[in-house]
């Protein structure tokens, strides 16, 4: 009996995960990946800054498939089959070993991708795996004996009994195929992003980080760490809001109102009242409310209309009320986004009702599978993208190395 053919299209995080998965699993099966750039595992190599942030310390499942705004409850089963712990022995196994930031984050010890990178080409190699790069899909024909025709975009036609797609976010190409073979796709648009605020004074502190602030827009609200960039704002607050307001944000056209609450963990009203009567001498823009940077200070004064040389004790009751106010609802218009560098996440995809959990497989199209963000499910930043492609990757791989 000849050997089951798998074709892997899209050479990412998902796409190496099944295929090392299922080669190891059933090691008479012929595994080919096909990447339609010059390189695999391109987006794990910029991830984290270089880093790769391959998990999150969290090993409930059900607490871990609350970061996804999209794909939660799906996501319960798959991550009891295969969690973070899971993922982490995984690599453990493979000579990999990972730290844990304070937040969470689990990053390689080596602090570097190309150790996530070495390890699959490696564990891909030596179960077998066929690696072919610039290999663009133009077509896929299902058989009627069963199976798949896959066109390349040199016009070579490769057969296979089972077919796994893991191109990572939807493009219109991919659209046009999963289409083909008959399924939905919910309306790609980006998940994690930034945003651009057209004010000058904030963009004189590009570079500043606060660790501690509240951000809210949409009827959502997260906390986190903040950065200000050149063009507006950034960091894990940021990201995370994007990624659960990534629709309503689509559709007003990134342009919204957004609130700011600079000291969530302080009663300002408290604090600025005993700097008041403590410290009546001194300016008010000299003296910041920790853990505030000077700088953010002196503009937040500013924006509330206080004088650069009004000192605690001249500062009237109507001024402290506005300073309150800018302290803990700074309110700023959004003009539009930036994507998060290299690290593009959309949300959408295929639809999730058309894919059994279990097996990845399509329940409209026997033979054909899915995994990684070609579905439509999107992680908050911290590990959370590469822990479902790990996962849905792991469970697409053991289903097609059972021969049917």
């Amino acid at each position: 009996m000849d050997s089951q053919r798998v074709i892997i299209v899209g050479g990412g995080a998902a796409g190496f995960f099944a295929a090392i998965t299922c080669a190891e699993t059933a090691p008479g099966t012929h595994v080919t990946i096909l990447e339609r750039g010059p390189e695999f595992l391109a987006k794990v190599r910029v991830s984290g800054g270089g880093r790769c942030n391959v998990t999150h310390a969290c090993f409930d499942a059900r607490e871990f498939s609350t970061r996804y705004p999209r794909g939660a409850q799906e996501l319960i089963g798959p991550f009891r089959r295969f969690g973070a712990g899971d993922t982490v022995e995984w690599f453990n196994n493979r000579g990999v070993r990972f730290y844990t930031q304070p937040d969470g984050c689990m990053f390689p010890v080596s602090n570097s991708s190309q150790t996530i990178i070495d390890c699959f080409l490696d564990a891909a190699k030596t179960a077998g795996v066929n690696l072919r790069t610039r290999c663009g899909v133009n077509q896929i024909t299902r058989r009627a004996t069963g199976g798949f025709d896959v066109t390349l975009s040199n016009s070579e036609t490769l057969t296979c009994d089972r077919l796994l797609l893991t191109t990572g976010g939807c493009r219109p190409d991919i659209s046009g195929l999963v289409a083909a073979l008959g399924h939905t796709i919910e309306p790609p648009v980006p998940s994690l992003f930034t945003f651009n605020l057209d004010i000058p004074w904030l963009r004189q502190l590009a570079g500043i980080v606060i660790e501690s602030v509240e951000v809210a827009a949409g009827g959502l609200r997260e906390r986190g760490t903040l950065l200000v960039t050149h063009t507006g704002l950034s960091g894990p607050a940021i990201l995370r809001l994007s990624a659960w307001g990534a629709r309503r944000f689509h559709d007003c056209d990134y342009k919204f109102p957004l609130r700011i609450n600079w000291l969530p963990d302080l009663d300002p009203t408290t604090e600025l009242q005993c700097r008041r009567d403590q410290q009546p001498a001194r300016l008010v823009s000299n003296t910041p409310l920790a853990p505030l940077p000077a700088r953010l200070w002196e503009q937040l004064v500013g924006a509330a209309g206080i004088d650069r040389e009004t000192r605690w004790a001249k500062l009237s009751r109507s001024a402290l009320h506005r300073l309150t106010q800018q302290l803990i609802r700074t309110e700023l218009p959004v003009t539009g986004k930036s994507l998060n560098k290299e690290e593009f996440v959309t949300c959408g995809g295929v639809r999730l009702s058309e894919v059994n959990f279990k097996t990845m497989e399509s329940r409209r199209c026997p033979g054909l599978h899915f995994a990684g963000e070609l579905l439509d499910i999107d992680g908050i930043t911290g590990g959370f993208n590469f822990q479902a492609a790990w996962t849905t990757g792991w469970l697409a791989g053991h289903a097609l190395a059972i021969n049917p």
